[in-house]
């Protein structure tokens, strides 16, 4: 079995070892959606992972709604984005860009607009908002004219992506964000070719990522998944026959990596008693298989791979306190602890001051 620190091939992207960093959300973009300095210096600090999944990125004004978030949707968002894949670039590692489309999650005080679903419901809980938190807005069903229009926003955030120097993309069809709720009959209650069956359920997916793939390479694309459990009020009645379909379409398109977000009953952040999809997955889908959530030890992390149930782990918020996450796990170094006060807010505190190992000369 493969170990933790071994490479691996991502499709076109090699990969030094298989401490993967996953898509997290930092909000230091400004109001425009407009990466920052800062960024790169962030991302820079983390280029020993074996491949960075960037933070969700909008690819629309539609469909981003997270306060100061980033987007690939404009001329002056690619060239803000190109100083931070090239300082990635310039300390050895490699990023793709996570494309994001929230759904019914945008608040329609951050786009302008009342956000689109697979139809009219409205996620529970209250937003996260420029104003504070405010309850989420009820959502409109996107029309079937509509789906050409989505899948251009893709394919332009994808040609955007490749233009401001990513090695790739990862589609985000995870967390309760509009792929998400299309897939799942909890919040998809359409009676067209994208509702229903769950190969009716599928379509988009199946879509977009043909999509994007088209202009990326399907050795460039990737995919993250949520199958199990319910995220930010979507669940699904039989998330199997959903997602190993779903998997197989995947495999077929020959994508680069599929990654799957899969809480557990004792999960920190979310947690569910649906159990994981990933050893059926695993068997539906062709490609490396990366596995996510509440993996905070190379130990944990080794099992799966042991077991054969993953190829690569991605480590989150172990990410975000420790720039240099696979050494020490490599070192088996005491890990960083991690501030959540400063997640999402602006500025340096708890986003590019964590310290790195200290190393004596012999």
């Amino acid at each position: 079995m493969p170990e933790l620190f071994s490479p691996i091939d991502l499709g076109a992207i090699h990969a030094p070892n298989r401490v993967l960093m996953a898509p997290l959300t930092r909000g230091r973009a400004d109001r425009d959606a407009v990466p920052t300095p800062i960024m790169a210096k962030y991302y820079r600090q983390r280029a020993s992972a074996g491949l960075i999944i960037s933070e969700a990125t909008g690819i629309s004004r539609e469909g981003l709604g997270w306060p100061y978030a980033p987007g690939l949707w404009s001329d002056e968002q690619v060239e803000a984005w190109r100083p931070v894949t090239q300082a990635v670039h310039e300390a050895g590692g490699r990023i793709v860009a996570q494309l994001w489309h929230m759904g019914r999650q945008v608040p329609a005080s951050v786009s302008g607009m009342q956000p689109v679903s697979s139809s009219a419901t409205r996620t529970p809980g209250q937003a996260h908002t420029y104003e504070g938190k405010r309850d989420f807005d009820t959502a409109r069903a996107l029309t079937l004219d509509e789906m050409p229009r989505l899948l251009d926003d893709y394919a332009h955030a994808t040609r955007n992506a490749l233009a401001a120097g990513f090695d790739g993309v990862q589609i985000h069809a995870a967390n309760g964000f509009l792929i998400d709720l299309v897939l799942r009959d909890g919040a998809n209650h359409r009676d067209d070719r994208y509702g229903g069956s769950p190969e009716n359920r599928i379509r988009l997916l199946r879509e977009v990522t043909e999509r994007v793939a088209s202009v990326a390479g399907a050795d460039r694309t990737g995919v993250r998944l949520s199958p199990n459990g319910d995220s930010q009020g979507v669940d699904d009645s039989d998330p199997h026959a959903v997602f190993v379909p779903a998997a197989r379409a995947l495999s077929e398109i020959g994508i680069a990596f599929l990654e799957l977000r899969e809480p557990g009953p004792d999960g920190t952040f979310g947690r569910t008693d649906v159990p994981r999809l990933s050893p059926a997955i695993r068997e539906a889908f062709a490609g490396p298989l990366v596995l996510n959530s509440d993996y905070d030890s190379a130990e944990a992390a080794q099992r799966v791979l042991d077991a054969g149930t993953a190829d690569a782990i991605s480590f989150g918020r172990t990410f975000l306190a420790n720039p240099d996450l696979p050494e020490r796990l490599r070192e088996g170094a005491p890990l960083n602890a991690g501030n959540p006060r400063t997640w999402y807010s602006q500025g340096p505190e708890g986003y590019i001051d964590y310290p790195a190992l200290e190393r004596v000369d012999a």
